[in-house]
C-alpha cells in the first residue's frame, strides 16, 4: 500500500479528494481553490495531469500521474485513460459513480505491487530506467525504488535487447494465377467461420474482387474494379479472401491501402482469420507506414544522452521503456499509447521520429536494429502489406524496388483517393520546406545535439575516395546557404530577409497581405498567382537561379554515387553500400523536388498552365504566422495517380461504402479514382448494405436555427445531447465554432452527468478521444473533418450525429479552379453529398444500431438529400420537435438500465 498520499479526481462538474486515514479512505468534494492548493502543496495522485489542469483552468499541474506509472509498469500496453478504462486494463472492478477518487489509490497500489512480483514480465531494463528517472526527479521514482532493486547480473537493455533484422534474397516474380469463383467463395467461407450468418452480398463482392487478380492482358491496362459496398457487407474479408488466396498460390504480395489508422488496426486484426497462427501471421502480414511514424533509435539515443531536458527527458525514458517491448516501433497508431506524448504537452514526441529526412542509414550504429528498416524488409517478404494511400503513391512514384512490388493493390476507403493524390503530387515552395532541404544538406544549424547529419558527414568516405564527388558536396553546401536558415520567420517580420529564397518569401508575404480580404485577418491567407507584381516576379527569377545552382552539384553527386556503386572500392562493404544507396535515393527525389520548384517559379508572370492551380499563401494559426510560400496542385490529381500508380499495376480494387459519394451513377467514382485516365473497361459492383436503414435511422433537418447565431447553435447542441443522454458525435466545419460551442455547453452537460470531449480543446490526441467516447455511453464528442469518417463506434455509444450545417467546401483558390471546370454548383453538390454520406455512415455500424442524424441548417437544399441511404426518413422540423424525437427514441433505452457515469 502506498503512503498516505491523496488522490484527486477532476471533472467538469467538480473535484473529489480521497485520503487514507486510520478509519479507511475518506472521500469529499472540494472546491477549485482547495484542489489547486492541495496539488501545489502535497504530492497528489492524478489521472491524466493535462486533463486535470484543463478542468482546473490551469496551464499545467504536477503530481503523480497514474498514466505515467502505467506506461512504466506496462510498456506497449494500452488503457483508456479513465478510471473505468484503467480498471479494465488492470483487471480491477470498474468504480461506480462517486468511487473514482479512491479507485485511483487502489490503481496505484496495484501498479506498485506489480513491480514487486517476481513474475513481472517487463522487469528487464526497469532498474536502469528508474535510476535515470530518479535523477530527473520523476515523482514516482522514490515509490518504485522500494521494489525495483539492482539486478544481480547485468541485463540487456534497449539497443542490445532489440533483435537485428536480416537481409533476404529478392522475391521471385509472382506466378500467373486465375482464381475460380468456387475456390474464392470456399476460402471466404473458411475465413468467415462455420456457423456465421450467410451474407450473400459479401459473396458477390468477393467473387467480383477475385477478377482484379487475373493476369494482366497488356502493359498499362490493369484490371480495375470500382466496388461500393454498404456498411455491414463485410468488405474487409470480401477482398482479403481472394487477396490471401492469390498471394498463397501466386507467391506475390498484395498491398492493402487505407486512409485512416483506425482501418489499418482493423485490418491487422481481421488478418488473423486468414493467418490464425501468430508466428506465421507476423511474417505474412506487415503493417507498413511512412518513416515519420516510427521511432528513430538514433534520435532516442540523442534524447537519452542529454538532448532532451526536464519533462521532455522523462518522456524519452518512458519511450525507451516502450521501445524495448514494442512490436514494431510505430509511434503513431501502433502500440505506443496515444495519450503518452500528450502528457508532456510542449515536450512532444515528433523529435524522436525521422521527420527531417536526416537518416544516415548504415552510418547509424543502430542500423541493424532500426524499426524502419525492419519494416521495409518485412514487407518485402509479406503476403499482405497494410499501408496507407500516401505511402503507396510515394513508393510507386519513386519506382525502384518497392515501386515494382505494387502490382496488386486494394485501395480501401477509396473515396479518399482523390484527396490523397492531391496531397502526394502537390508542390509547395515554402519556408518550412526549404529549410528542411537546407538541414538535409548542411545538417542542423545547432550543434547542441552533438552530431551533424549533413551530406558531408554522411558521405565523408565518398568525399575522400572520389574527388569529383567531394567537390560536388562542397558546392552543394555552398549553394545551400541561399536557402532559408533558422530564424527566417523573424527576419521576414522585420523586413530583413537573407538570401534569394527568403527575399522571394518576403515578396510573397507582402503581396498576400496587399491583396487578401480583410475579413480573413487572423487566419491563413491566400491569393491566386495571377497578375503578380514585378518585384515578386524578379525575386522568383533570382530564387530559381539559386535553386538551379543547388540542383547542379546534387545531380553531379548523384552520378558520382552511382559510379561508386558500379566500380565498388574495397571499403564499400554491405553497410557502406546501404548508406550510399540511401543517399542516392534521397538525392533522386530531392532533385525532383527542386526541379518542380524551378518549374513553378518559371511560370510566375507568364500564362497560366491549364493543368495546374498556383497560389500564394501565408499560413497562420490564431494570428501567428508559421509558414508562407507558393503552392501548386494538379487541377486533376488523378492524372499523376493513373500514370504513377494505376497503369504500372496489374490489378487494382478501389472500394468504399460511399464510393459514389451518395449520388446516383458512377461519374463521381470514376472521376475521383483515376479510372477516366485508363484505356481499359472498368468493372463496377454495388452491394447494398444489409441494414434496414428505414427503421434504424432518421434524418432531421432543423429549420429554426439561424446561421451565424452561435448562442442558438450551442443551445441546440446542448438540448440534443441532453435528450439523447450522451452518445452524440457533433461535427463542425470550423474549429472556431467548435471551440465556441464547447465553451458554452461543457459545464451545463457536466452538471447533467454527461461528459463532453472535443478535438482542438482537450489536450489529448484524436485517437484517444475516440476511445474515451467509445468507452462511455453517456459521453459525447465534438470534432471536425478528421471525425467525419474516421470514427468506428458501433453500438449504443454513438446514437446521435449532429452537424452544425451543410458542409459546403471552403472557398479556396484551388476549390474555385476545380469548381469552374467541374460544373459549378454541380461540383459543389457532389462534394457535399460525399461528406454527408460519410458523416451519416458513422451512425449505423452494426445490425443492431439505431440512431438519428440531425442537420442544423434550415437552408439544406432538397437536391442533396439523396446522399442518405434509400428509404431513410427525412423530416424538416423545429428544434423542439427534433429534441422531442431524440428523447422519445432514447426513453426505452434509458429506462432499461441505470446509466453509469465515468467522468
Amino acid at each position: 500500500m502506498i503512503p498516505s498520499l491523496p488522490a484527486l479526481h477532476a471533472t467538469h462538474v467538480g473535484f473529489w479528494l480521497a485520503e487514507r486515514g486510520e478509519e479507511g479512505v475518506a472521500i469529499r468534494a472540494v472546491g477549485r481553490g482547495e484542489a489547486v492548493a492541495r496539488i501545489a502543496d502535497t504530492p497528489t495522485i492524478l489521472l491524466n495531469a493535462p486533463m486535470v489542469a484543463a478542468r482546473l483552468g490551469l496551464p499545467e499541474v504536477s503530481g503523480l500521474d497514474l498514466l505515467e506509472l502505467f506506461a512504466f509498469v506496462h510498456p506497449a500496453r494500452f488503457a483508456v485513460p479513465t478510471p473505468a478504462g484503467l480498471a479494465r486494463a488492470l483487471n480491477l472492478r470498474v468504480p461506480a459513480e462517486g468511487e473514482e477518487a479512491p479507485f485511483l489509490l487502489d490503481a496505484a497500489d496495484t501498479l506498485l505491487a506489480t513491480v514487486a512480483r517476481a513474475d513481472w514480465p517487463q522487469r528487464e531494463g526497469a532498474y536502469a530506467t528508474l535510476q535515470a528517472l530518479a535523477r530527473l526527479r520523476w515523482p514516482w521514482a522514490q515509490l518504485l525504488s522500494r521494489s525495483i532493486r539492482r539486478p544481480e547480473r547485468p541485463e540487456r537493455w534497449l539497443f542490445s535487447r532489440l533483435p537485428e533484422w536480416e537481409d533476404k534474397p529478392a522475391r521471385p516474380p509472382a506466378r500467373p494465377v486465375v482464381l475460380s469463383e468456387t475456390e474464392t467463395l470456399d476460402h471466404l467461407e473458411t475465413l468467415v467461420g462455420t456457423g456465421a450468418e450467410p451474407r450473400p452480398g459479401q459473396r458477390t463482392y468477393a467473387a467480383a474482387a477475385a477478377r482484379a487478380f487475373d493476369p494482366r492482358i497488356a502493359e498499362g491496362r490493369p484490371h480495375l474494379l470500382l466496388a461500393e459496398a454498404g456498411t455491414g457487407i463485410g468488405k474487409t474479408l470480401g477482398y482479403l479472401a481472394p487477396a490471401s488466396l492469390w498471394s498463397s498460390d501466386a507467391g506475390g504480395p498484395v498491398w492493402v491501402s487505407t486512409y485512416t489508422k483506425a482501418l489499418q488496426r482493423q485490418l491487422d486484426r481481421e488478418s488473423a482469420r486468414a493467418y490464425p497462427d501468430p508466428a506465421a501471421r507476423r511474417e505474412k502480414v506487415v503493417v507498413r507506414k511512412g518513416r515519420e511514424n516510427y521511432l528513430c533509435l538514433l534520435n532516442l539515443e540523442d534524447a537519452l544522452q542529454g538532448g532532451f531536458q526536464n519533462r521532455a527527458a522523462v518522456l524519452a525514458q518512458l519511450v525507451a521503456r516502450w521501445a524495448a517491448y514494442t512490436r514494431d516501433g510505430d509511434m503513431v497508431g501502433g502500440d505506443l499509447p496515444g495519450w503518452l506524448p500528450t502528457l508532456f504537452r510542449r515536450a512532444g514526441s515528433t523529435a524522436l521520429t525521422d521527420r527531417r529526412g536526416e537518416c544516415i542509414y548504415a552510418g547509424c550504429p543502430h542500423y541493424r536494429r532500426c524499426f524502419i528498416e525492419r519494416s521495409v524488409r518485412a514487407s518485402a517478404g509479406a503476403d499482405i502489406v497494410v499501408a496507407n494511400h500516401a505511402l503507396v503513391m510515394l513508393l510507386a512514384a519513386r519506382g525502384r524496388n518497392e515501386g515494382r512490388a505494387l502490382a496488386r493493390i486494394v485501395f480501401d476507403e477509396g473515396h479518399h483517393l482523390f484527396d490523397a493524390a492531391d496531397s502526394t503530387f502537390a508542390v509547395a515552395l515554402t519556408g518550412q520546406e526549404t529549410i528542411e532541404l537546407r538541414r538535409w544538406i548542411t545538417g542542423p544549424e545547432s550543434r547542441a545535439r552533438g552530431r551533424r547529419r549533413g551530406l558531408a558527414a554522411r558521405l565523408s568516405d565518398v568525399a575522400s575516395y572520389d574527388e569529383e564527388g567531394g567537390l560536388a558536396i562542397e558546392a552543394a553546401l555552398a549553394a545551400a546557404q541561399g536557402l532559408p536558415a533558422d530564424g527566417w520567420l523573424g527576419r521576414l517580420g522585420e523586413g530583413l530577409p537573407l538570401g534569394p529564397v527568403e527575399s522571394l518569401l518576403a515578396e510573397v508575404r507582402a503581396t498576400v497581405f496587399a491583396r487578401a480580404d480583410a475579413q480573413d485577418a487572423g487566419y491563413g491567407l491566400e491569393i491566386a498567382a495571377i497578375e503578380l507584381p514585378g518585384a515578386l516576379v524578379e525575386a522568383a527569377g533570382q530564387a530559381a537561379t539559386a535553386l538551379d545552382a543547388l540542383a547542379r552539384p546534387l545531380a553531379v553527386l548523384g552520378r558520382r554515387l552511382e559510379h561508386v556503386l558500379e566500380d565498388a572500392p574495397d571499403w564499400l562493404d554491405g553497410p557502406a553500400r546501404a548508406r550510399v544507396e540511401g543517399a542516392l535515393a534521397g538525392l533522386a527525389w530531392r532533385g525532383q523536388l527542386i526541379a518542380a520548384w524551378i518549374a513553378l517559379l518559371a511560370r510566375l508572370g507568364g500564362p497560366a498552365d491549364p493543368d495546374f492551380v498556383d497560389w500564394l499563401a501565408v499560413d497562420r494559426v490564431e494570428g501567428r504566422e508559421w509558414d508562407m510560400g507558393l503552392h501548386r496542385r494538379w487541377l486533376d490529381p488523378t492524372r499523376p495517380l493513373a500514370e504513377a500508380v494505376l497503369k504500372p499495376a496489374h490489378g487494382v480494387i478501389v472500394t468504399s461504402a460511399t464510393l459514389r459519394g451518395g449520388s446516383d451513377g458512377w461519374v463521381h467514382a470514376e472521376a475521383r479514382s483515376g479510372a477516366n485516365h485508363l484505356d481499359v473497361p472498368t468493372r463496377r459492383v454495388t452491394v447494398e448494405s444489409p441494414f434496414d436503414y428505414a427503421s434504424a435511422a432518421e434524418v432531421l433537418i432543423v429549420t429554426d436555427i439561424r446561421r451565424g447565431d452561435t448562442p442558438a447553435l450551442a443551445a441546440a447542441y446542448a438540448r440534443l445531447i441532453e435528450a439523447a443522454g450522451g452518445g452524440t458525435l457533433g461535427l463542425f466545419t470550423a474549429i472556431q465554432r467548435l471551440k465556441a460551442v464547447h465553451a458554452r455547453i461543457a459545464d451545463r452537460l457536466a452538471r447533467a452527468g454527461l461528459p463532453l470531449y472535443a478535438q482542438h480543446v482537450d489536450p489529448i490526441d484524436t485517437g484517444t478521444l475516440v476511445d474515451l467516447f467509445r468507452d462511455d455511453p453517456r459521453a459525447s464528442l465534438l470534432g471536425t473533418d478528421a471525425l467525419r469518417d474516421g470514427v468506428d463506434v458501433p453500438g449504443h455509444s454513438l446514437r446521435l450525429v449532429v452537424m452544425e450545417g451543410v458542409p459546403w467546401p471552403r472557398p479556396t483558390v484551388l476549390h474555385g479552379a476545380r469548381r469552374a471546370v467541374g460544373g459549378g454548383t454541380a461540383y459543389d453538390d457532389r462534394v457535399v453529398r460525399a461528406r454527408l454520406a460519410q458523416a451519416f455512415g458513422r451512425l449505423i455500424r452494426s445490425a443492431g444500431d439505431k440512431g438519428r442524424f440531425v442537420l442544423l441548417s434550415a437552408a439544406t437544399p432538397s437536391r442533396l438529400l439523396d446522399a442518405f441511404p434509400r428509404g431513410v426518413p427525412v423530416r424538416r422540423v423545429t428544434l423542439d420537435a427534433a429534441v422531442a424525437a431524440v428523447a422519445a427514441a432514447e426513453a426505452p433505452v434509458a429506462g432499461a438500465a441505470t446509466p453509469i457515469f465515468h467522468p
